[in-house]
């Protein structure tokens, strides 16, 4: 296979290693330190006490790389509509899109059975631009149950990595998936990729919000009553903006809770980008979820009230 890389961050990095690693040809389109460090010393990824080195193909210009059978896009969800000029340079009339993004993705109404069928979320994907240039018949889903790190340019530290599950499950499905348990990862083919987002994103659209607004890791939030009564509140939110909307129920919000104990002290990605003095992943993670109950009149107050807060937050810095 060969592969192209748009975002060697901490997701794409590690995706990019994985896929090396598995046999693919792989290439990046990066610039500044990062190409400079690529180009030096090749991509790095650590994995425990030990490293990896990848001769990766990388450039600032796209018209550089080689044609992809395979565009990974590593950016975050809020950087994908500004991105759509580079996305499409990289594109030829054969190249699928791997969706690599937390939170609600631009492809995620296609085919949904109810009210939301087909709708472009404006959240996520203003004016549908995303949707049009990258229609979901082209793109594999992907959702990453993984914990890495960036800890300088060209390098990536994995700290665990769980699940990859990739869909829908056609052919290419199966490549990428042989590719990448053949380099170390734990892909497999899912054929309801759009429940597997879904069921992702019940965790992150209260955890990560809330993380920003009291800065504080995992275990400290869901040891206090206040701040877990407001995920659990949040999270009882979004089962029923689902099921308005034909997606299946999630369940009761204290068996995801105790999941997300097992992580421990962890500092959520949105609390990351907030120290860092980077965008926020607000739209993607809780603005869809505020958006889809608006459109199909669920009230949802409390997620309402803290996608506000979180705003203002991201407004005032």
């Amino acid at each position: 296979m060969r592969i192209t890389v748009l975002g060697l961050g901490a997701i794409g990095g590690m995706l990019a290693a994985g896929f090396a690693a598995g046999g693919a040809e792989v290439a990046a389109l990066v610039r500044g330190g990062t190409l400079a460090a690529l180009r030096r010393d090749g991509f790095v990824l650590r994995d425990g006490e030990g490293e990896r080195r990848f001769g990766l193909i990388a450039s600032d210009d796209p018209a550089v790389l080689p044609p992809a059978d395979l565009l990974v896009l590593g950016l975050k969800g809020q950087d994908l509509p500004g991105a759509l000029p580079l996305i499409r340079a990289l594109l030829t009339p054969a190249t699928r899109v791997l969706s690599a993004q937390n939170g609600v993705p631009w492809f995620f109404t296609h085919g949904l059975r109810g009210p939301l069928e087909g709708a472009a979320l404006e959240s996520v994907d203003p004016g549908g631009a995303l949707a049009t240039a990258l229609p979901a018949e082209r793109v594999l889903g992907m959702v990453v149950h993984a914990a890495a790190r960036v800890e300088a340019p060209g390098v990536v530290r994995l700290v665990k990595a769980d699940r990859l599950p990739v869909g829908p499950d056609d052919a290419l499905c199966a490549q990428v998936v042989a590719t990448l348990r053949a380099g170390g990862m734990p892909a497999e083919a899912s054929g309801r990729i759009r429940d597997e987002i879904w069921a992702k994103l019940w965790g992150n659209s209260n955890m990560n919000p809330l993380s920003a607004l009291c800065r504080a890791t995992l275990s400290d939030m869901l040891d206090d009553d206040g701040v877990r009564g407001l995920a659990v509140a949040m999270m009882r939110e979004m089962d029923a903006v689902g099921v308005r909307a034909g997606l299946a129920p999630l369940g009761a919000p204290e068996a995801r809770i105790a999941v997300t104990r097992r992580i421990g002290a962890f500092r959520t990605s949105m609390l990351q980008d907030l120290e860092a003095g980077r965008r926020l992943e607000l739209g993607p993670i809780l603005g869809a979820v505020v958006e889809m109950a608006q459109r199909v009149g669920e009230p949802a107050p409390v997620s309402r009230g803290v996608h506000g807060l979180v705003r203002l937050l991201e407004r005032g810095r």
